[in-house]
């Protein structure tokens, strides 16, 4: 059940991820939709679709079903009084598979936002850092915002919309690395290893390509046109001078010099992208899901994920990813005059600087690394595509019971 949760399109291809993953472990798709109700947005893009059937009709032919959905809580939990009650684009879906199957034979899979483990203090400090409130300021309004009530009203309500209450929904939160707050807080939450894309079984020898290098941005961040004059500048400076693919799902002024660069602002074919995206030098990547092809690829990349204010009052917008990323990064064995560098370009500073550095492979950029290790998890919670199919394969069992499958992995055993 593939829809968008935020503003961007990687809840669609992180549910396509999973679903590429079920294939190849053998198990059959099916995309419902009840008749006569068109697709959530921007799910009938040019998508890398698993092999799937379409389906206007709930055709039973096992006892039990495991469902995959984009934060269920919100793209399809049932309708609720209150403010913000309003159902979810899967809402009608779930609720008819609920009534086909019942809730213990069912299981729903929901897949949250990437690294976003975050205790509920924690959040609200974000909160109030993303809103503009000053390093200095921060404790006293989390102080004031802790006896207003505020972040108790928060707590209830991420309980609430994540639909924690469900004793069948499996709640997976992909991260690099279990955060024990979190999970204190929300035991409900299942921490794993990413769902890697399954996208590129291997890096290519070296790009097929003339000599000039290429480099590909997925420009999603309404800022990154921020930092492409800087990013030009950069590429100029450098011999010889790479070509640089601009994909940019929104709207973009700043014209790119066509013979060194061009901007790509329509859909464009999955397995088209693919190719350029493997076959880059370099990758600018965003979110989660392009930053996670990247590193499964190996290589160099940059990440951007957005840039709020102005001068003095610049600040990243989302940076879990990164600091995830940079903590595994220091895990690894990451130089630091590299992970300065990853830091800076994200908060969009030192911007020519560093591309220049990446360009030419200066001051550590040469021994980027080629492969990641991110197994801080015990399998099959290590990867979250494999502890899908291992709870795909539990369910299936005579007697598996939903409720039960779904408690037994968040108490932390396999299924």
């Amino acid at each position: 059940m593939p829809a968008v949760v935020g503003g961007g399109l990687g809840d669609i291809e992180e549910t396509l991820a999973a679903g590429r993953r079920l294939v190849r472990a053998g198990f059959r798709l099916r995309l419902y939709r009840s008749r006569g109700r068109p697709l959530p947005r921007s799910v009938e893009g040019p998508w890398d679709w698993p092999p799937i059937e379409r389906t206007d009709r709930i055709e039973r032919r096992a006892p039990a079903a495991l469902t995959v959905t984009p934060a269920w809580g919100i793209s399809a939990a049932p309708s609720r009084a209150g403010a913000y009650g309003r159902g979810g684009p899967w809402e009608v879906e779930a609720t008819e598979l609920e009534a086909a199957y019942g809730g213990d034979h069912l299981v729903h899979a929901s897949l949250e936002e990437f690294a976003r483990t975050l205790t509920n203090v924690r959040e609200n400090r974000e909160r109030l850092r993303e809103g503009g409130v000053a390093a200095r300021e921060s404790r006293l309004r989390l102080r004031r915002a802790q006896d207003a009530g505020e972040v108790t009203t928060f707590r209830t309500a991420f309980r609430r919309f994540r639909a924690f209450d469900r004793p069948n929904v499996l709640h997976l939160f992909a991260t690099f690395r279990r955060d024990r707050g979190f999970a204190r807080e929300f035991p409900e939450a299942v921490q794993t290893g990413p769902l890697w894309p399954d996208r590129y079984r291997r890096r290519p020898g070296s790009p097929a390509r003339g000599d000039r290098p290429e480099w590909v941005w997925y420009a999603s961040p309404a800022s990154a046109e921020r930092l492409a004059p800087a990013v030009l500048e950069a590429l100029e400076s450098v011999r010889p001078v790479p070509y640089l693919w601009v994909l940019a799902p929104r709207p973009w002024a700043l014209p790119l010099p066509g013979d060194r660069a061009t901007l790509i602002a329509r859909p464009v074919e999955a397995r088209v992208w693919a190719r350029r995206f493997s076959r880059a030098d370099l990758r600018i990547v965003t979110g989660s899901r392009t930053l996670l092809e990247a590193m499964e690829l190996g290589g160099p990349f940059l990440y951007f994920n957005g840039i709020l204010g102005l001068g003095g009052r610049t600040r990243r917008h989302r940076p879990e990813k990164l600091a995830a990323l940079l903590d595994l990064a220091r895990r690894g064995g990451m130089g630091r005059p590299l992970r300065r560098d990853l830091a800076d370009f994200a908060r969009g500073q030192r911007v020519r600087e560093v591309v220049a550095r990446a360009a030419t492979r200066a001051d550590g950029w040469s021994d980027f690394p080629s492969g990641w290790n991110t197994t801080t998890f015990a399998p099959p919670f290590d990867d979250a595509g494999a502890l899908l199919v291992a709870v795909a394969r539990a369910l299936g069992r005579q007697g598996a019971r939903a409720t039960e499958l779904v408690a037994r992995v968040r108490s932390g055993l396999p299924p």
